[in-house]
């Protein structure tokens, strides 16, 4: 998914390591959703929760939009352009509805409810995004990795994951990424992740025994749910610092609550996003741009019947850097 922002400011994200807590104390972080219009004269909308001002990553996961049920009757559904992508790995999860893929890779797949699709932009990617047809309501996340920096100019990829679905007492857990509760995902990552669906019980309570040295996040799709006591909303994303190793969930809800866990250890580096890019300096971010206008860096996408987004305008100054707070 591109970043459709007219003025996408610039960031100077860090993501240096805080005080340890267990479970039981963890000091959960509340971080509440933006709306965002992914263009278009019926402007499908996402709720943003990472990047903000407050908190910039949760380990290497540094973008989350979370969207629908939608009608794409009313919404007109999905339909983003061939865009640019470096430095980042799209992590596509669906919980309804059905998205058509394709990239200067010369990949052209399907998006569909409990199938991970992820794409490795490495030194440059385009793709693009479109519900199909047969979609009647779309529903689901899009999460962008940032790749550490020796790997950051890695070449372009694309995997394809069904995770088997993980029963427990109460809940219903998907792994697409990392390890959790004896489910392990074989799809590759440039740093330790997790990523998973849960889907709790009506007024069910999971404790899952969690590492240590990962910060996690909480996002919440449906249901009102308790993460280490800490009461979150739909659409709302919990921060869990690093040093607990279990990690207890409970659905406050007396219909079906579900979420997405991410989780990774603190990321050590400094980035800056800007627009579709995440690079490590303004004049990387200005090469970038360029190459996308000039149209030699990323590939072309092959199948999308429209022309590719154009670049927004870059701001006369670099803005000022924000980082996590410490």
């Amino acid at each position: 998914m591109s970043n459709t922002e007219a003025r996408p400011a610039e960031m100077r994200c860090g993501s240096p390591a805080e005080g340890s807590l267990p479970d039981t104390a963890a000091r959960v972080e509340i971080l509440t959703p933006r709306d965002v219009p992914l263009g278009g004269p019926r402007a499908m909308t996402v709720r943003r929760t990472l990047p903000q001002r407050t908190r910039s990553l949760i380990g290497a996961w540094c973008f989350a939009d979370h969207y629908g049920p939608d009608d794409v009757a009313r919404s007109g559904g999905m339909d983003v352009a061939p865009h640019p992508h470096t430095g980042l790995q799209t992590v596509s999860w669906l919980f309804s509805g059905e998205i058509e893929h394709r990239d200067s890779l010369g990949s052209h797949a399907l998006v569909r409810p409990g199938e991970l699709n992820l794409m490795t932009g490495g030194h440059g990617i385009a793709h693009s995004e479109v519900s199909t047809p047969r979609t009647t309501v779309l529903h689901g996340v899009q999460l962008w990795v940032a790749l550490p920096g020796e790997h950051r100019h890695t070449e372009r990829d694309f995997q394809h994951h069904v995770p088997e679905p993980v029963r427990l007492d109460g809940a219903v857990l998907r792994v697409f990424l990392g390890s959790l509760a004896g489910a392990v995902s074989p799809v590759r990552t440039f740093t330790p992740l997790l990523g998973a669906e849960i889907v709790l019980e009506p007024q069910a309570t999971l404790t899952l025994r969690v590492d240590p040295g990962f910060e996690h996040g909480v996002l919440v799709d449906q249901g009102d749910v308790r993460a280490a006591g800490t009461l979150l909303r739909p659409a709302e994303l919990g921060y869990v610092p690093d040093g607990g190793d279990t990690l207890t969930l409970t659905n406050d809800s007396d219909g079906t609550a579900r979420l997405v866990l991410l989780g990774g250890p603190p990321f050590g580096e400094e980035i800056v996003m800007w627009w579709n890019f995440i690079c490590r300096s303004h004049e990387e971010v200005v090469q970038a741009r360029e190459d996308w206008m000039k149209g030699d860096r990323f590939g072309e996408v092959q199948g999308y019947d429209g022309d590719p987004l154009p670049a927004p305008e870059l701001p006369h100054v670099p803005l000022k850097p924000r980082g996590r707070v410490r």
